[in-house]
């Protein structure tokens, strides 16, 4: 198993780049850049919702204006819940420290196993440094549960397939 030094300088997170310190640094920022991201992505589909709500203009066909306008206000809706987990997953986020180690697995500790290297923190899915890719999870999720608590050389079983803990940063 391929385990890269841990000081590191180079990151990419969806075509963006930045320069970090070290390793847990610069997946706190890419995991936090990801809320930031989705968070204005998710603001703008409200804006642009409410301007369509705004500058509709009420029909003779009553109905249909009350019906689209009720549609729209669902969109509104589902993005406000959006949001709420985005505030979530911020305050998790928050409550993790950046340059914290630990020989057990523990959130914002970086788990390289056999089948991939993994950042417990939120689930923001795959993130590169110096081309090496890591994956952001969650605590909470089916690897997350199974990883927390385990020490070098631990293997857990996730859908049939063998994860062996090879290092714990």
């Amino acid at each position: 198993m391929k385990v890269p030094n841990v000081p590191q300088k180079y990151v990419s997170y969806h075509g963006q780049h930045t320069y970090m310190t070290t390793l847990k640094e610069q997946l706190y920022q890419l995991c936090s850049q990801y809320i930031s991201t989705r968070e204005a992505d998710i603001k703008r589909m409200i804006a642009d919702v409410r301007d369509a709500i705004a500058n509709e203009t009420k029909s003779s066909a009553g109905d249909k204006y009350e019906t689209s306008r009720e549609m729209m206000q669902q969109d509104i809706d589902q993005h406000l819940a959006r949001l709420n987990e985005l505030h979530k997953m911020r305050q998790t986020l928050d409550q993790i420290p950046a340059t914290h180690t630990a020989a057990t697995v523990m959130p914002g500790t970086v788990v390289y196993t056999n089948n991939g290297n993994y950042y417990i923190a939120i689930s923001a899915g795959p993130l590169t440094i110096d081309s090496t890719k890591y994956y952001a999870i969650s605590a909470a999720s089916p690897i997350g549960t199974q990883l927390m608590g385990k020490t070098v050389g631990a293997t857990i079983m996730l859908n049939g397939k063998s994860f062996v803990v090879g290092k714990v940063v």
